[in-house]
């Protein structure tokens, strides 16, 4: 999963991309708000930890400019700020989490879990399709009871299609969840990591289907 990241101080930064990217989710790193918009209107996150005091425009600006245009994937504020009418004041602009600072890593990691795992997959800790079982939690997938082994790129793109059941996704979409800002994305790669996955899977009823021109479905072959 790809979420934004928006923190002005680099070494916070740095350290809060670095404990994401470790958790297996792809972090892009922006440092002022008029970026952050940008970036939140044309890209496509499953989440945004927005930082209250950024440059050029203050992140509950971007935040309300965010939900002005109909965004509702989940923010996480981070602030200095830790009088209670600038948590409510958030909450109100419609921020789902508020963090204040400092705080620890591994309580900012739980919180993203949390966070994704209500909006992902409906507050449910897992998401099945068939014998295929992925856990949030833990971030893994097993198939017919037993562990599925993956490379990162290949869990990005099964995790992205096991939690929009029903929807076909081409792969211009799964690349831009798999590749940050800072990566060539490549849509043509998504081939290679459809047929591996099409390898893992087969004997256990869960399929890939192509959907020529438009892109792949998970699906359990009974259903």
């Amino acid at each position: 999963m790809r979420i934004l990241l928006v923190e002005d101080h680099l070494p916070l930064a740095e350290s809060v991309a670095q404990v994401l990217r470790g958790a297996g989710l792809t972090v892009d790193v922006l440092h002022d708000g008029v970026a952050a918009e940008h970036a939140l209107a044309s890209e496509d996150y499953a989440l945004a930890i927005l930082d209250v005091g950024l440059p050029r425009r203050d992140g509950f600006e971007v935040l309300a400019h965010t939900r002005a245009r109909g965004k509702v994937l989940p923010v996480l504020m981070l602030t200095a700020r830790g009088e209670v009418k600038d948590r409510v004041h958030g909450l109100n602009l419609g921020a789902d989490d508020y963090l204040a600072k400092p705080f620890e890593l591994s309580e900012l990691e739980a919180r993203v879990k949390a966070l994704l795992r209500r909006s992902v997959l409906g507050g449910e800790q897992q998401q099945r399709c068939g014998e295929l079982v992925y856990d949030l939690g833990t971030r893994r997938f097993s198939l017919s009871g037993q562990p599925l082994n993956l490379t990162s790129r290949e869990q990005g793109v099964l995790e992205a299609l096991i939690a929009r059941p029903g929807r076909v996704m081409s792969k211009e979409q799964l690349a831009d969840q798999l590749f940050g800002l800072d990566q060539d994305a490549s849509p043509d790669a998504i081939e290679i990591y459809i047929h591996r996955l099409r390898k893992k899977l087969e004997g256990s009823g869960v399929r890939i289907v192509t959907f020529r021109g438009l892109g792949y479905l998970l699906e359990a072959a009974d259903g």
